[in-house]
């Protein structure tokens, strides 16, 4: 029996930031894996013109629950949505729904978070550590909480090149940054941003470290424990292999590659590139969950749920992987044929967006301009470079990361959880969990069909062919306007022709002895 689904089953669990990829995930897993599970409350604010009731009727109807519909056709009445907003005073949440969370909740998940690099720091703030303590707070007072389980990122200390499973000194003191952000204007905000931020790349992190910080400050009696993941990907196992749902992080990068739109990436290949599969991050919070409730650790545990020091991948064959894959499953409708380089070099880099961004972007608008219709190439390279820009701090370095904690907590699951809550990274086979990476984007981020793979690769062909035929031209032009002026130009031509021509000949009268 897993010890793990047996806890989880009669009880009541609330969770934050159901609505979002990772907690998505969790409410599938938590539902499928403890059938009898009490309830599960989940906190959602109206959102984009859609309400509270909307969002979860939209969530609901997503098919990371197919597997969970088809074992349990009524899993929706375990949900209990409660309106609540985590920028707000008391969360925003009503007095008759506030005694029903501090009376029945056992176990609080809490995944709500800005994961924008570049958000406002005082956004960022406001939802990402004054979140954090309004929720600490709440929770702070439920009569029967066993956990709470908090998810930060691998990359709040990323100004340490060694990370070790222990909540490190805060960049600022959070109170004196809330006092800030109170009375500052937004414009001084964000002329003082970088300033504040020091050493850390962007608001994510930095507002991440702070909010571990906090939690150790402010924990009171609960037993808390902090989960870190890396880089979030598509799933490895669970609920299908290669389920994403946005295009945040690499995935959108994979598309923009697979698409023939990013042809040049800076990242150094020798570096590592420390993704976790989402079902392994899911996994071991859950199992953590259990853990933290049932044992009752004397001290706040830290789990780094990292790859890079137990399965190590790298930049340089990511690339590669990524490249293959969308060669032998190509996408739909692609701008040019799948061949995108990575490069540690500024200059480098910096010639090929010239060259193979943005003059082909120019050109394709320019036609989309003459042909009566709206130009978006140069919108599309323009975000994409933003993204690139934003992820370049991660794709350039290194970093060490302890896992004693999560080698600890595997060493107290028993056969079937291990089965059941797979988080050993050492099982993971990295070509094939990308190719699985890749053509879960095709088919749930572009709702491509893999029946039309011989039209995609038909389509590639014709790129091809053109790239062919424009390359020639381009040659002839050259031959028009350089060579066939100079005696000198010309005969270094006739030499390398002839040169060229006399290894043809070696090569094919060997060939011929051979046989």
């Amino acid at each position: 029996m897993s010890s793990v689904s047996a806890y989880y089953n009669g009880k009541t669990v609330l969770i934050t930031g159901a609505t979002g990829f990772m907690g998505k995930v969790l409410v599938e897993k938590l539902l499928r894996s403890s059938p009898e599970v009490k309830a599960v409350y989940i906190l959602v604010r109206p959102k984009a013109g859609q309400s509270m009731q909307e969002r979860v009727a939209n969530m609901l109807k997503c098919k990371v629950f197919d597997r969970v519909r088809e074992d349990c056709p009524n899993f929706h009445e375990k949900i209990k949505p409660i309106n609540a907003e985590l920028t707000q005073p008391k969360l925003a949440i009503s007095a008759e729904d506030e005694e029903e969370l501090l009376t029945r909740v056992n176990v609080v998940f809490h995944c709500a978070a800005t994961v924008r690099f570049d958000e406002p720091l005082k956004h960022a703030l406001q939802l990402n550590v004054m979140g954090t303590q309004r929720l600490l707070e709440l929770a702070r007072q439920m009569q029967n909480l066993e956990a709470f389980i908090h998810i930060s990122t691998a990359y709040a200390n990323c100004v340490r090149k060694c990370i070790e499973e222990i909540i490190y000194p805060p960049p600022a003191e959070p109170q004196k940054l809330f006092d800030l952000v109170e009375w500052l204007d937004e414009s001084i905000i964000q002329d003082i941003t970088p300033k504040l931020l020091g050493e850390w790349p962007n608001t994510y992190t930095y507002t991440k470290a702070l909010s571990e910080y906090l939690i150790q400050q402010e924990k009171g009696n609960l037993n808390i424990a902090i989960i870190r993941p890396s880089i979030v990907g598509a799933s490895w196992h669970e609920p299908f292999p290669g389920w994403i749902d946005n295009f945040n992080g690499t995935s959108g990068i994979f598309i923009a590659a697979g698409k023939g739109i990013l042809r040049t990436v800076i990242a150094n290949n020798e570096a590592v590139a420390d993704m976790i599969p989402v079902d392994v991050a899911i996994n071991l919070t859950l199992a953590a969950g259990w853990y933290t409730a049932v044992h009752r650790p004397k001290n706040l545990l830290v789990y780094n749920c990292t790859t890079g020091g137990i399965n190590p991948f790298f930049w340089g064959e990511m690339g590669q992987y990524v490249m293959s894959t969308f060669k032998r499953n190509p996408l739909e409708q692609a701008f040019r044929t799948p061949n995108a380089h990575m490069t540690s070099s500024y200059l480098i880099n910096q010639y090929w967006i010239t060259v193979s961004h943005k003059a082909p972007a120019i050109l394709y608008d320019l036609y989309m301009r003459l042909t009566g219709r709206k130009p978006r190439m140069m919108k599309i390279i323009n975000r994409l470079h933003k993204s690139m820009t934003l992820l370049q701090y991660f794709s350039t370095q290194s970093w060490n990361w302890s896992s004693d904690n999560m080698n600890m907590l595997m060493s107290h699951l028993n056969t079937e959880d291990r089965k059941l809550y797979n988080f050993d990274v050492r099982q993971l086979h990295w070509s094939e969990y990308i190719e699985s990476y890749c053509i879960g984007a095709k088919k749930y981020l572009l709702n491509e069909d893999m029946a039309g793979i011989p039209a995609a690769k038909q389509h590639l062909r014709k790129l091809r062919n053109i790239r062919y035929a424009f390359n020639t031209t381009l040659l002839v032009i050259i031959w028009r306007i350089f060579i066939a002026r100079s005696q000198m130009a010309r005969n270094i031509w006739y030499f390398v022709v002839s040169l060229c021509y006399k290894f043809l000949s070696y090569f094919r009268a060997s060939s011929t002895l051979r046989h």
